[in-house]
């Protein structure tokens, strides 16, 4: 396993470099497949497994994303764009893919929401987005999560 990223709170492993490419429209699309190109133009170009280690509470959590696994980018409404950046921003693609693998399945964390927070902001900090943006980011996926999506 690859060491991505490890501080005292989370360490995170893939077994390979991570792969993401950008889906677009082709002619033979129909409205509908436009559509889902369109919600989620990233995917993840190949299989990868990804082990998560919780320091704090010796815990660690092994999941594969699925070659294939389409999703939006990082979620940063147009407003907020010339502060922080656009959902397209390169430094937020591998950070946005794993957080939206744990929030679609909390259980690969044991529910742990705060954790898969930590890890979206280890995996900000190690693209290379500065502390600011990653406050801002951080906290919004937080405020987010408890009144949108119960978690």
């Amino acid at each position: 396993m690859l060491e991505w990223y490890s501080n005292k709170k989370v360490g995170i492993y893939f077994d390979e470099i991570p792969s993401v490419g950008v889906r677009y429209f082709l002619p033979s699309m129909t409205k509908d497949e436009q559509k889902a190109v369109e919600r989620y133009p990233f995917v993840c170009r190949k299989n990868l497994k990804v082990l998560l280690k919780d320091y704090k509470r010796q815990k660690e959590y092994s999941f594969m994303v699925p070659k294939g696994y389409c999703y939006d980018g990082a979620s940063i409404p147009r407003l907020f764009w010339r502060v922080i950046g656009s959902n397209t921003d390169n430094r937020f693609l591998i950070a946005a893919l794993i957080h939206d693998v744990l929030c679609e399945n909390h259980n690969y964390v044991e529910n742990d929401r705060h954790f898969s927070t930590e890890v979206f902001n280890a995996l900000l900090e190690s693209s290379g987005v500065n502390k600011f943006k990653r406050y801002c980011m951080k906290h919004s996926v937080e405020c987010f999560q408890r009144m949108f999506c119960h978690w």
